[in-house]
């Protein structure tokens, strides 16, 4: 069961041993053999490199940059897929490469600032830099971002938090 799992999906040692102990509670246990371990099956399959937490974590913080989502939003997303502390912070700097670009990959996605087709009323704009924070972007960056006239260059704006 578990290398049909790790065959289809892309997983996490944590992921697979939660489905593994969900599909022992649904489906029983044979009575005279002891239970298994799913903790520990989880472990043996990332020892033979069929599971492996940093490849996965790379590929699910490129992922969420290229579709928009900043550093805060990337982070909680490896810790509830169970990425340890230790993989999670070789993968930062990836994501913190990428701040302005993801930022910007949202705002066009969602047509705000240079992106927008008319300049936005305040209210509307705080709508916009709130959805920003929300996908996990610095609130600087969403308001110098949001601020932007439509149609205006994005090259000069300078990256920082």
């Amino acid at each position: 069961m578990a290398l049909r799992y790790v065959e289809r999906f892309a997983t996490t040692r944590a992921r697979l041993a939660a489905y593994l102990a969900r599909k022992v509670r649904e489906r029983g246990w044979a009575e005279g053999t002891p239970p298994a371990d799913p903790a520990a099956i989880a472990e043996r399959l990332a020892g033979l490199g069929y599971v492996d937490d940093r490849a996965f974590a790379e590929a699910r913080a490129a992922s969420m940059g290229r579709r928009g989502l900043g550093a805060r939003r990337v982070a909680q997303a490896l810790r509830f897929a169970g990425i340890e502390e230790e993989d999670a912070e070789a993968v930062s700097p990836i994501v913190e490469g990428d701040t302005l670009a993801s930022a910007l990959a949202f705002a066009r996605r969602r047509r705000i600032g240079p992106y927008a087709r008319e300049a936005p009323d305040p209210r509307m704009r705080e709508r916009q830099v709130a959805a920003m924070v929300r996908a996990g972007h610095a609130p600087s960056i969403a308001w110098r971002i949001a601020r932007m006239s439509p149609g205006e260059e994005v090259e000069g704006l300078p990256d920082s938090d």
